[in-house]
């Protein structure tokens, strides 16, 4: 009964590598600087404090949450090319406009929250991009291109942190071209590097990408939005109400899942120089190699989880991811007794100098009388003394730090390729998954401020990674005892395919 010619199939498929792209370009959006963000604003804008940073990273997701449900319903109505280019372009000038905030004389912040909201916003086309894979794919072709688009969206926001780590060659100086007024540097050259992949991206879509929809079983028909492929076969398939239990768990599972991991790639930077005494240039380089070697795992967690789902089910595998990550934050907690070295900060009419010994831990009361260094050029590092908790948290040991990379590292992918792939199947081919993959973008910009500008800037890792730990059991239950029996796919529910 699948009637589809080897054109068809062929313009099909290019079409979604041409989303895989497109959802890969929308992740390297979000990580190419997530590392370098903080010692850039310490850079441009000495004004801006770590409450600051909170806003800028949310402004990433306060963007995408605008966005996704709007580029949702635009795809719903009108041929996916017109959302798809638009939200490209808004991200290649949102770029532009990061690369030149170092420009101002003043405010230079507002202008870098600007930029990171408005290339948030033009990463919302994440929404028209899954709907579309969604719909252009039968049911057994699926769970595969779900787990690639996934891959291509883990990687991005993997290679992301190795493509900034490669750009630390520049330095912080770089190269100045005057009559551009432009500074190329380790901040810099990433976003206009995204900027030139934005433009490639925009030329695909024009040249290559085509509507398709087919129904689970593989017919294709033609949707509201198609720009003339496709035939007028009615799906029968579509008939039925969705299971909105399902669907919600699903969103609440997968605000989680991408929730953890952006706090963790967020964190990374100011906890490692924290803990570490790592400089603004050590902390991008290392965290980026650090981040490279868990892409590898993560695309190796693609492709086993592809496999293992034939056999053990999407449900027990999302299950086991979020065991992982449970266990990965778990052990990020601080355990042991060595507090972090101390970075003593002026306290008033510059008595005391912004450095110290990491050996010294006075009392505060006792901070005028210390003898420190007279040379103060140096960057300061450590954990700064304005955060009280520094003075009695113990510190993070490295070999947390990375055993906590290697699982995330696993547990993410899989949650992230799970949860996606539940969540088409359940939706169907009915045309509501445009909007519904748009409300799916609404998830993390409140969490993330709250994150890193007020838990763990105020109260530290330990409040910070315990309550993460918290939420992820709540989820583990809502999986385990509400929702597990139910994340059936639309198909199936009605009893037209066999799971």
């Amino acid at each position: 009964d699948v009637v589809e010619t080897q054109e068809h199939y062929k313009s099909r498929w290019r079409s979604i590598w041409v989303m895989y792209l497109t959802m890969f370009l929308s992740s390297v959006g979000f990580s190419i600087v997530i590392m370098s963000v903080w010692p850039y604003l310490q850079k441009i804008d000495p004004t801006a404090d770590a409450s600051f940073l909170g806003w800028i990273i949310a402004s990433y997701s306060i963007g995408q949450m605008v966005a996704s449900p709007l580029f949702g319903l635009w795809s719903n109505y009108r041929p996916r090319r017109e959302p798809l280019v638009i939200s490209t372009a808004i991200s290649v000038a949102a770029n532009c406009l990061y690369a030149y905030v170092h420009v101002p004389r003043s405010h230079n912040k507002y202008y870098m929250l600007t930029a990171r909201a408005l290339v948030g916003f033009g990463a919302g086309n994440v929404a028209v991009v899954r709907s579309y894979i969604a719909g252009a794919t039968s049911l057994t072709e699926r769970t595969s291109a779900m787990a690639n688009t996934s891959a291509c969206q883990a990687v991005g926001f993997i290679l992301g942190p190795v493509f900034q780590t490669c750009f630390t060659l520049i330095g912080e100086e770089g190269v100045t071209w005057k009559f551009l007024c432009l500074q190329l540097n380790m901040y810099t050259a990433p976003v206009l590097f995204g900027a030139l992949l934005g433009v490639i991206n925009i030329i695909l879509i024009f040249a290559i990408f085509r509507e398709h929809r087919v129904d689970d079983m593989g017919r294709q028909y033609k949707s509201v939005n198609s720009d003339g492929e496709g035939s007028d076969v009615l799906d029968q398939n579509t008939e039925g109400s969705i299971d909105h239990v399902a669907v919600v768990a699903l969103n609440i599972l997968f605000f989680v899942i991408l929730f953890v991991f952006a706090v963790f790639e967020t964190i990374a930077t100011p906890l490692t120089m924290d803990m570490y005494s790592w400089t603004r240039k050590e902390a991008v380089f290392y965290n980026g190699i650090i981040l490279s070697a868990i892409g590898i795992e993560s695309v190796v967690v693609f492709m086993v989880v592809k496999a293992l789902s034939k056999k053990t089910g999407e449900r027990a595998i999302l299950h086991a991811g979020l065991l992982i990550v449970l266990v990965g934050f778990f052990i990020l907690l601080p355990w042991g007794k060595k507090l972090p070295n101390i970075q003593w900060q002026e306290i008033k009419n510059n008595s005391i100098p912004r450095t110290a010994p990491s050996e010294m831990l006075a009392p505060f009361w006792s901070l005028p009388e210390l003898q420190l260094p007279s040379n103060h050029t140096a960057e300061p590092v450590g954990c700064p003394v304005t955060q009280s908790w520094c003075l009695n948290t113990p510190m993070i040991y490295l070999a947390q730090y990375i055993s906590s990379d290697v699982l995330i590292g696993l547990g993410y992918p899989v949650c992230n390729v799970m949860s996606y792939t539940l969540y088409s199947k359940v939706l169907g081919p009915k045309p509501q998954t445009n909007l519904w993959a748009g409300i799916r973008g609404i998830k993390n910009a409140s969490s993330d401020w709250v994150f890193v500008s007020q838990i763990y800037t105020h109260l530290g890792p330990r409040w910070a990674f315990s309550l993460i730990c918290g939420v992820v059991v709540i989820s583990l239950l809502l999986l385990e005892i509400i929702v597990y029996k139910r994340l059936i796919a639309f198909s199936v529910r009605y009893g037209r395919m066999q799971e």
